[in-house]
């Protein structure tokens, strides 16, 4: 069995890992313990504090008390707010606090473009314009070209999380460019995991998404790898094969 701990602000689309845990199999457990939003806004101002040390340590007792062997901070915009000195800052403070691996879904993001091979991606954001333009500088800094950045200028996670299958694909298609290897779609209020299939029929390239790499993230740092292709194309790499 394998455990992981997320830490997921709010109640926005938290059912998407329940329905990624049944699709990984039996073996994989994703604990999710809830943190406090504060304001729900896409703001920088408001979004540079809920991923403060203070608010994140709440739900980490709860996690290590389930048996999480790695812990992450299940928020796009709450890392990448803080740029690429502050984001990784963050995650050190988490892990210590923690004493388990950690990261967060802005790394997560990273991390699965070079693993599905994407040197250029397309942002489809739910976020106003001036955060998605953060998220895409966070992803340049990782060494990911990015193609286009499309913006939804959605305000709130609650207006997001409220989206169904037609919003969320036509989101990808407004971000999508012919020279992307992949189109990534942030934000973990955003109901993907139901959809990930059709996503990529749609466009013919990995799709990656906030909920999905998250989870996945978790799993790199736990030293797994799954195949489960109804999660799209980042969960049909082959597995790691222990010699």
């Amino acid at each position: 069995m394998t455990a992981l701990g997320l830490l997921y602000p709010g109640h926005f689309a938290e059912d998407d890992y329940a329905r990624i845990e049944q699709l990984l199999g039996s073996d994989i457990r994703v604990d999710l313990v809830h943190t406090d939003v504060g304001e729900d806004a896409h703001r920088l101002e408001v979004l540079r504090q809920i991923g403060t040390p203070e608010r994140l340590a709440k739900g980490v007792e709860q996690l290590r008390l389930s048996g999480a062997e790695a812990v992450v901070w299940a928020c796009t915009s709450g890392g990448f707010v803080h740029g690429w000195e502050g984001a990784p800052e963050q995650v050190r403070s988490l892990a210590v606090t923690a004493g388990l691996p950690a990261s967060s879904t802005s790394f997560a993001f990273v991390h699965a473009a070079k693993e599905v091979g994407a040197a250029r991606v397309a942002v489809g954001a739910p976020y106003p314009e001036d955060v998605a333009a953060l998220f895409a500088e966070f992803l340049r800094t990782g060494g990911i070209e990015v193609s286009a950045v499309h913006s939804s200028g959605s305000v709130t996670a609650a207006e997001v999380g409220a989206w169904g299958e037609d919003e969320v694909l036509a989101l990808a298609r407004a971000a999508d460019t012919p020279d992307a290897d992949a189109v990534l779609l942030p934000d973990t209020a955003l109901h993907t995991a139901a959809h990930l299939p059709a996503l990529e029929k749609e466009l013919g390239k990995p799709v990656l998404t906030a909920n999905q790499v998250t989870v996945w993230e978790g799993l790199r740092l736990a030293d797994r790898r799954v195949n489960a292709p109804g999660l799209g194309a980042l969960f049909t790499r082959e597995p790691i094969v222990q010699v």
